[in-house]
């Protein structure tokens, strides 16, 4: 693994670990987003622990590769599902860009890993 995939994966970690911690504890801007998106609470702590759970994979896949690599495939999944639902609402730019942005991350971090094989 290169310095690069190892920062891209810590630092995906810890926005996955603070996002999804939110999101499982639903704190009060999470449980208005879920309700934005049609999602009820139950449903949203799930993607939570999704995300939560992501976010450790990507730190194992520090020592075990292959373990990072389906952490962050699972990971673009999730942020495709999100990027889905802020389409279909015909949201703008500026409430899907976290997760294209995140996606992008994402997806990098995975070219980096298999390059790297």
């Amino acid at each position: 693994m290169t310095i690069a995939a190892a920062i891209l994966a810590v630092l995906l970690a810890l926005v996955f670990l603070a996002l999804g911690t939110a999101k499982v504890l639903a704190l009060r801007p999470m449980r208005e987003l879920a309700a934005e998106a049609g999602f009820t609470v139950a449903a949203y702590r799930r993607i939570g622990l999704l995300e939560v759970a992501g976010a450790v994979g990507l730190l194992i896949g520090l020592f075990a590769p292959l373990i990072g690599a389906l952490a962050g495939a699972g990971l673009l999944l999730l942020l495709a599902g999100a990027l889905a639902v802020h389409l279909r609402k015909g949201d703008g730019p500026q409430k899907y860009a976290p997760a294209l942005v995140c996606g992008l991350l994402v997806a990098a971090y995975l070219v980096l890993q298999v390059l790297t094989r």
